[in-house]
């Protein structure tokens, strides 16, 4: 497996921004954004990260891998390209967002560092392109939370 910034089209890859993101409209708005990491295996894309710049900080703005290669290390290799990258460039901090409903998300970030920071009620609403009724391990899709990591040398 081969990690890499992206430099092509960036359609090609909306199928795996889909897998991140349950709304068109969200992803239309931040394709175009940041700086994309993808892994590549034998010239498959099995899984992106995207970065952009947010507030003094640098956000993990999309991260999907293909479902039959979760778990085996790519979404961990990708975190750890972008923290490295990011580190190097001067950033000092990465924040990430993801649904509360998705515990399988929130266990991913906090064993890759990340800590909780906040909650933001009501995130996820037909306003902003969500269908409504959308259940993930039998949590209705309400609430968004943020997680953050400090990007310092020392730290794992």
């Amino acid at each position: 497996m081969v990690i890499q910034w992206w430099d092509g089209d960036r359609e090609v890859l909306r199928g795996l921004f889909l897998e991140a993101d349950d709304s068109e409209a969200e992803i239309d708005r931040y394709l175009g954004s940041g700086d994309i990491l993808v892994a590549e295996d034998n010239g498959l894309v099995v899984g992106h990260l995207q970065v952009v710049d947010r507030d003094g900080a640098v956000e993990l703005k999309s991260m999907a891998v293909l479902a039959e290669r979760r778990g085996t290390g790519v979404g961990r290799a990708l975190v750890a390209a972008a923290v490295e990258h990011c580190r190097r460039g001067g950033a000092s901090r990465m924040v990430v967002s993801t649904a509360t409903a998705d515990v399988g998300n929130l266990r991913f970030y906090q064993r890759q560092g990340f800590r909780m920071l906040r909650v933001e009620r009501d995130a996820f609403t037909s306003a902003s392109g969500y269908p409504d009724g959308i259940v993930i391990d039998g949590i209705p899709l309400r609430d968004r939370i943020w997680l953050d990591r400090e990007l310092v040398a020392d730290e794992s």
